[in-house]
């Protein structure tokens, strides 16, 4: 595969052609020095077969961002020792040094003094005019600081500098954002200076470094901080005749929605931004690479057997598995965890000020602490569900080296992500179970579906451990009423078992409330939200959002927060004998469909002032959140059988909390 092919770049030879690009992960030291943590997992990807990883936003002043930083002498050590890590596996390694959009010096001097409150107001008005307002002497400070970062790289090993050219790059750079009228504005020449400033300093600075370059590109649809779709192939060849040996092409951001330049499952198409990376290869001869939504090595194959790029970043797939190109090299893509794109863990974590843990794969983040120990002594192992928790629990045990049958009641696998698949959206989802599936397969596990596990079963095997995954039901609140036919489960509903028209209330404004109003709306359906908390969709991650407020916004579908619903009872129409038809049928349960069609329902909801708010609807579909299912292993406890339980049977939660506690449970078996 040309993926798995070798690369020289500069003065280097990349031993293939799958980069990590640059994201910010949130395990760095407070002062920015390159934690255990972060040691770990970059030396996990180099281990894993990444050819070059790009440690991304090394700041080269004192600043407020989340990310490495490399200011001064004392922070090279930190670096020298990730690079000799990661050089062990014949990895290079690159640093990403940018520069904030901010007065980073004016900021520091009122964070010392005490002043946040300034100090916050100073960061939000510099965000949006600090680019047309620093003078160009400060501008060359900048640049001597940028290259001081880059000499200090070259000490500690580093292999590439990567020029950040979005952030001050960028918006400099921005026929959207910059709007100055020096010679740092105006025209394409002139707002692209800067950069080229940069670019020919840090060629000076190090000369037999390679430069790479990351060109941020505005589309029609997206982004602000960069050059425009059709200024990029001219900038790009001037940055080649600056000095750049790589340019790494991707989408323009500073539109405050992380979901433009990392978007979640369904929002963009696979390879985004392979077709805008093509036009800027064509306009040079040096090597051009991009990222964005591929997430398998047939995807990154096919970049570059069309010529769209030289090199692919791969970044969220190998937070998922992080053993992407070792399993390409060996020849088994069909055993590569694929990332969902879900970035509850990733993107969305970071925005929250933690780090990054990807959602399907437990050691991601926990490299340090977390790897699969094989087994002191095989046992006999029975895992009962699955879902997500019982088919991890299932795959780690058998990686051990334990016989493992799982038991799954169900003809299908996957528990509750079979009904998360379903909404807008959403389909990706699906990906986690055949992966999982597969991998259960692949380590040899005995599946037995249809067959739902009670003491003599799991006796019949004498197991030396049983592992209880049996996950979780919904739940259905005290309220009055609602156990009328026209009340629904949110689960019923997306697994097609029960279906609804016509006006419908949704009670719960959760993640699973939100999600099946969306669906609902997509349907036809008049939906409105009904939420205790004073925030619908408060569960739902920022880069997600948005795309669900869209659909909202699209269908109509109404939001209300701050209510509790206390009864619901139904209307009959008055003044037909078919009405009175209709009702007869209702207390014999005989005619469902003019039962349907004969009353509405009527919500009573208090909100927090106590004041009654009324609603009308034809259904009501409940989505008030779940309960362990409890599964009674007494019997098995008074046999001496170890029993440990995973998942939502012990705390219902999301499929973070499954993978991990199923993980960490098989894992000490």
């Amino acid at each position: 595969m040309k993926i798995l092919q070798p690369i020289t770049i500069g003065t280097q030879i990349f031993k293939n052609r799958v980069l990590f690009p640059p994201l910010t992960t949130g395990y760095e030291d407070k002062d920015g020095t390159i934690s255990e943590q972060s040691r770990a997992f970059y030396t996990r990807l180099a281990k894993g077969g990444v050819g070059y990883i790009v440690l991304g936003d090394v700041a080269p002043v004192r600043s407020f961002s989340v990310t490495p930083k490399l200011y001064e002498d004392s922070q090279i050590e930190s670096f020298r020792q990730l690079a000799d890590s990661v050089h062990a596996y014949g990895t290079k390694l690159g640093v990403q040094i940018f520069h904030p959009e901010y007065n980073s010096e004016a900021l520091n001097a009122l964070f010392d003094a005490g002043k946040m409150a300034e100090l916050y107001s100073q960061l939000h008005r510099d965000m949006n005019h600090f680019v047309n307002e620093v003078t160009a002497e400060k501008l060359k400070q900048i640049i001597d600081k940028m290259c001081a970062c880059a000499l200090r790289a070259q000490q500690a090993g580093i292999d590439v500098i990567s020029i950040h050219g979005d952030r001050l790059v960028g918006v400099l750079c921005s026929p959207v954002m910059n709007n100055r009228s020096d010679e740092f504005g105006g025209s394409l020449e002139n707002r692209t200076r800067f950069a080229l400033m940069l670019v020919q300093a840090m060629r000076a600075a190090v000369p037999d470094m390679v430069i790479e370059y990351k060109l941020p590109v505005i589309t029609p649809e997206r982004g602000k901080g960069g050059v425009s779709i059709d200024e990029a192939p001219i900038f790009a060849q001037w940055l080649e005749q600056a000095g750049v040996d790589m340019l790494h092409v991707a989408q323009a951001n500073h539109t405050g929605n992380m979901a433009d330049t990392i978007p979640p499952m369904g929002v963009q198409p696979y390879c985004f931004f392979a077709d805008i990376t093509a036009s800027v290869k064509q306009a040079v001869s040096i090597p051009v690479s991009t990222s964005g939504r591929i997430i398998d090595p047939t995807m990154a194959e096919a970049l570059l057997n069309e010529g769209k790029a030289d090199m692919v970043g791969i970044g969220r797939a190998l937070l998922a598995d992080l053993d992407w190109v070792n399993k390409t090299v060996a020849g088994r893509p069909q055993d590569i965890i694929r990332c969902i794109g879900c970035n509850e863990g990733c993107v969305d974590t970071v925005l929250n000020r933690s780090f990054i843990a990807c959602v399907v794969n437990a050691e991601n983040g926990f490299e340090a602490v977390r790897s699969i120990t094989p087994a002191k002594l095989p046992k006999k192992v029975v895992v009962i569900g699955g879902g997500p928790a019982g088919l991890e629990a299932a795959r780690v045990a058998a990686v051990k080296g334990h016989e493992v049958t799982l038991f799954e009641k169900q003809n299908h696998l996957g528990g509750q992500l079979n009904i998360a698949s379903v909404p807008p959206r959403k389909a990706e989802i699906r990906r986690s179970i055949e992966d999982l599936t597969q991998a259960c397969h692949q380590a040899g596990v005995q599946i037995q579906q249809g067959c739902e596990a009670d003491t003599d079963s799991i006796l019949a095997l004498s197991p030396d451990a049983v592992i209880v995954a049996t996950g979780a039901n919904s739940f259905m609140p005290p309220i009055v009423g609602i156990d009328d036919s026209q009340v629904c489960d949110a689960w019923k509903v997306l697994a097609g078992e029960q279906q609804v028209t016509g006006r419908v209330v949704i009670i719960g404004g959760g993640i699973v409330g939100c999600e099946t109003a969306e669906y609902l709306a997509e349907q036809g359906c008049q939906v409105a939200i009904i939420e205790m908390s004073e925030k619908v969709g408060a569960g739902i991650g920022i880069t997600v959002l948005p795309s669900v407020l869209e659909t909202y916004r699209r269908y109509g579908v109404t939001q209300h927060p701050g209510l509790k619903v206390t009864r619901i009872e139904p209307s009959y129409f008055q003044g037909t004998q078919e009405v009175q038809e209709v009702q007869n049928a209702k207390e014999e349960q005989e005619v469902q469909v003019a039962q349907e069609s004969a009353y509405e329902l009527n919500f009573s909801c208090e909100d927090q002032q106590g004041n009654i708010i009324a609603f009308v609807a034809d259904y009501a579909v409940v989505a008030s959140g779940a309960r362990p299912q409890v599964f009674d292993s007494s019997n098995l406890l008074a046999q001496d059988i170890e029993v440990v339980e995973v998942g939502d049977c012990v705390k219902v939660a999301d499929i973070s909390h499954a993978i991990k506690t199923a993980y960490d449970a098989a894992n000490s078996i």
